[in-house]
């Protein structure tokens, strides 16, 4: 009975460290930026601008702040500008890093 307990016991703490290992592979942020290369300009834009939308989304994770801006950009066109500007230089980057796609 006691070798039972154990066994179950033993069980019972290699399943939850499994589950803790589950969680925390489930925790890792997804790597959306592997690379800065790019095969056309294009794509490079595209990339600029995620890398922007995911920098805002770490920075203010409340979706209800972050919608409540948009509005803002509505209504503003200087604050909708300053949101190229963020993706203008990203983009900059990542056509140095591309050689200009030469």
């Amino acid at each position: 009975m006691k070798n039972l307990i154990l066994t179950l016991s033993l069980l019972v703490a290699l399943s939850l460290s499994g589950l803790a290992a589950a969680e925390e592979h489930a925790k890792k942020p997804v790597d959306y930026m592997p690379s800065l290369i790019t095969a056309t300009p294009l794509e490079g834009r595209n990339l600029a601008i995620l890398i922007v939308r995911k920098t805002v989304g770490t920075i203010q994770r409340d979706g209800t702040v972050k919608h409540a801006v948009r509005d803002i950009y509505a209504k503003d066109p200087m604050m909708l500008m300053r949101a190229v500007e963020l993706v203008n230089k990203e983009f900059a980057i990542i056509a140095l890093a591309n050689n200009y796609w030469r």
